[in-house]
């Protein structure tokens, strides 16, 4: 099944640690917590990220010149359209900020395999995972499609391929 959504059904919340805002656009529970999130955010200045015990974090920043990721045994260069993967139980902080970043996220939990990340940038064919689940996000859209089915898509998204 395809499921097409919009900003009309993504939900704004505020961040675990209070300094900004995510802009949740889909999210599956499991009987312990939650199983997957996809959101979008910005980081505006240099801080803290929330932490996110038992979780797998991938970010990818959208718009912005972004920013390094440093926390104890980390340092990772968020740079426009290259994804990183980081543990949510580790404190990270934003590093470098000289200028807003919007990013999208990924959250899985640590008991499902790590998804794929990729930056699409050519019309393919995109298969999901046999029964995982496919979700594509077109941010000059703001569009994010959640599909069990293989998918015919035009570049410029990020396509992210999870694990159930």
């Amino acid at each position: 099944m395809i499921r097409h959504l919009s900003a009309a059904d993504f939900r704004p919340m505020p961040w675990a640690n209070g300094k900004g805002v995510t802009v949740e656009m889909a999210r599956a529970d499991g009987s312990e917590g939650m199983l997957w999130r996809l959101s979008r955010a910005s980081v505006v200045e240099n801080g803290p990220f929330s932490i996110f015990p038992g979780v797998e974090r991938n970010l990818t920043v959208l718009t912005g010149p972004g920013f390094d990721l440093v926390g104890e045994g980390v340092h990772l260069a968020a740079r426009p359209m290259q994804p990183v993967a980081f543990a949510g139980d580790v404190a990270v902080r934003a590093e470098g900020v000289s200028a807003p970043s919007d990013d999208f996220n990924v959250m899985t939990a640590r008991a499902l395999p790590r998804p794929q990340v990729r930056v699409l940038t050519v019309v393919e064919r995109l298969i999901p995972p046999p029964g995982g689940l496919l979700a594509v996000y077109r941010p000059d859209l703001a569009e994010l499609i959640l599909t069990d089915e293989p998918l015919d898509h035009p570049g410029a998204a990020i396509a992210v391929f999870l694990n159930l």
